[in-house]
């Protein structure tokens, strides 16, 4: 069963990096979880040892504690990502205003901001 879970997500992010609706580092966190799952479930074994070298008395609790700590990690590079992406929404909404305000100066004021086909005679 872990085997056909890692192959569908394997070729869920092939089809839509290829449609370009995911980009390639958002599916590297999906390449990562497909590994373990994979290597989880070929050599359960691993898991065990890996657990108790961790010090997790069972190896579902290691497992659950991964989990979480991926989800983590995803969450904070999200936020950064997100806290980019606001900041450079800022900058060009701050950059449009002053080309704007430039344009308007240029123009003399004739433009009004108000598109000539808005104005009511």
């Amino acid at each position: 069963m872990p085997l056909v879970f890692v192959v569908a997500v394997v070729l869920t992010m092939v089809l839509l990096m290829r449609n370009r609706v995911l980009k390639e580092k958002y599916a590297v966190w999906w390449a990562v979880v497909s590994i373990a799952v994979l290597v989880g479930a070929l050599f359960p074994q691993f898991l065990e040892w890996l657990s108790r070298i961790v010090g997790f008395v069972t190896p579902a609790n290691f497992t659950f504690f991964s989990g979480v700590l991926l989800l983590l990690v995803i969450s904070v590079q999200f936020s950064v990502e997100l806290s980019r992406l606001e900041d450079k929404s800022r900058r060009l909404a701050e950059e449009t205003a002053i080309l704007r305000a430039s344009i308007e100066r240029l123009e003399g004021g004739a433009h009004s901001g108000v598109p000539e086909n808005d104005v009511q005679a």
